[in-house]
């Protein structure tokens, strides 16, 4: 029985469609944050400076773009199980570059009113529409993609790109303020920040078409005959895979609030905190702890494959729940950079219990011909109903009075995910992603025994 070594074709090809997939992911990520990192600079270009509730009106664009997800989810995890992972992932990015280019170019509600705050939002929605899609389809691929053994290691680059995305978002973020003024970031250098996502994008249209497709010929043939009805099917989802839908979506729920309670509105904390003093200190510290965040993803994913994924998902919820208070009621008082730093990256290493591997766990709930949605779908809805809203809930509850709640909230949905994680998931046993790769060798091992059969008839 042979062993495949670090060098064989089979890793190789796997190592190869994971960088591939991982590009698009990047350039599709950098599109989402790079809004929430340039919000501040361009909230005057779409409201009035004397209102009051424009920062609360900004968040409130960013999270109603969720709402949009699950729609996008079911529309590109149908298509990606009906016509393939590949073209799936090509249309997604093809729809965030249309969108990014189009905030870069919108005129100012200076210039054309409140038609600036409808394309804003329009586009914002798409791109949610887009990002939904994303989500399920690049999860699955790569899952897809990955060989046993290293699945969770290989996979974790979904998170490695995600989380990169929001990094190079920081990085133009501190360009821009170490080169230009103020007033000049606020006046165009958003619209830069934006159109450098959607130049992006357009060229990973080119990377996409040259990955390989996880999903067999024999399936995308059979849905292209009318022969395969249960694949991408909704009703396939809600009738028959509802309980591997529902753990999804419990599984994400603590993860997806964490994520952006630590990584989105924790880096807003420190870019207030440090706004007043020096801007480039906060921008620098948020760098740096999601340059750490992104590198801590691979090492989750390794540990994974040794120890399992339900060891990594408690690790998260135990220290969720243990350190969210501590997280929220301490960073916003911190005026010491190392200090500051230091809490942003416990929260990280925290999360990283999720995020490196929150990928192959769904993917491993599905099989194959309901995967990308249910695992988009599953994702979508949690994503919308507690990640996306994060922000503005936070926003809400520091302009009310009422953090304490907003920070018990939060605990609360992590607490629940981590009951589904000690009672719900295995470390060990055959999954969907195994059972597949056991057919497909079954499959192969059949198909040579009678190539080697008819070889020796003819001889």
């Amino acid at each position: 029985m042979s062993t495949k070594t670090a060098t064989s074709p089979s890793l190789r090809r796997s190592i190869s469609n994971t960088l591939k997939g991982s590009a698009g992911n990047l350039v599709e990520w950098y599109d989402v944050y790079v809004y929430s990192v340039f919000a501040a600079y361009f909230e005057s270009q779409f409201f009035r400076e004397d209102d009051e509730n424009s920062t609360l009106y900004v968040w409130a664009i960013f999270a109603v773009t969720f709402i949009m997800r699950p729609i996008g989810s079911w529309f590109f995890g149908r298509f990606a199980d009906r016509y393939g992972r590949r073209l799936s992932l090509t249309v997604s990015v093809a729809v965030m570059a249309g969108c990014s280019m189009l905030i870069a170019l919108t005129p100012t509600a200076e210039t054309i009113g409140v038609g600036a705050v409808v394309i804003l939002v329009f586009a914002r929605l798409v791109q949610g529409f887009a990002t939904g899609g994303e989500y399920g389809t690049s999860a699955t691929y790569m899952s897809e993609a990955a060989i046993p053994g290293r699945r969770g290691f290989l996979s974790s680059f979904h998170y490695v790109t995600l989380v990169g995305g929001h990094v190079l978002a920081q990085l133009t973020l501190l360009i821009m303020v170490v080169t230009l003024p103020e007033e000049a970031i606020t006046a165009w250098g958003w619209r830069v920040a934006f159109l450098i996502g959607g130049v992006g994008a357009l060229a990973v249209l080119v990377l996409r078409r040259t990955m390989d497709e996880t999903l067999e010929t024999s399936a995308i043939e059979a849905s292209k005959n009318g022969k395969a009805k249960s694949s991408g099917s909704m009703r396939e989802l809600l009738v028959h895979q509802w309980k591997p839908l529902l753990l999804c979506f419990l599984v994400t729920a603590g993860g997806t609030i964490a994520f952006y309670t630590y990584s989105v509105t924790g880096p807003g904390i420190v870019k207030s905190t440090f706004s007043q003093g020096d801007v480039v200190t906060g921008t620098v510290i948020n760098l740096i702890a999601l340059v750490i965040l992104m590198l801590l993803q691979p090492l989750g994913g390794w540990l994974s494959d040794i120890v399992g994924r339900k060891t990594l998902l408690v690790f998260f919820g135990i220290g969720g729940v243990s350190y969210t208070w501590f997280f929220l009621t301490a960073l916003p008082q911190q005026t010491n950079p190392i200090v500051a730093f230091s809490i942003l990256v416990g929260g990280f290493i925290i999360l990283t219990g999720y995020t490196s591997i929150n990928a192959v766990v769904k993917a491993e709930l599905f099989p194959t011909h309901i995967r990308a949605l249910g695992v988009g779908f599953g994702y979508a809805m949690a994503n919308s109903v507690f990640g996306g809203t994060a922000p503005l809930l936070y926003q809400a509850a520091g302009e009310a009075g009422q953090v304490p709640a907003f920070i018990w909230y939060v605990i609360g949905v992590i607490a629940v995910s981590l009951f589904v994680y000690i009672f719900f998931l295995k470390n060990n046993g055959q999954n969907w992603l195994d059972h597949e790769k056991s057919l497909h060798a079954e499959a192969d091992a059949k198909a040579a025994g009678r190539e080697v059969e008819s070889a020796t008839a003819r001889a």
